[in-house]
């Protein structure tokens, strides 16, 4: 599972009402939760912050936190 799909469960996201509100397809939402080969894309994670009423920041924050800067 990716951390976006670590994210969503957490929440306990009903991928059904993401995938209506947002355009975004159950398949791809799917896609993004379960392969971690999968790149989710700016728009994407926008739409999917907003419909499930959270902070970009925070979606982004949670699914980055394993990047960082290469130390010197």
């Amino acid at each position: 599972m990716t951390e976006l799909g670590l994210f969503l469960a957490k929440k306990s996201v009903n991928r059904s009402d993401v995938a209506r509100k947002t355009g975004i397809s159950k398949t791809r939402l799917s896609e993004l939760s379960n392969n971690q080969r999968t790149k989710l894309r700016a728009d994407e994670l926008y739409l999917i912050a907003l419909a499930i009423d959270v902070d970009p920041c925070e979606v982004l924050k949670e699914i980055c936190q394993d990047l960082g800067l290469k130390s010197e």
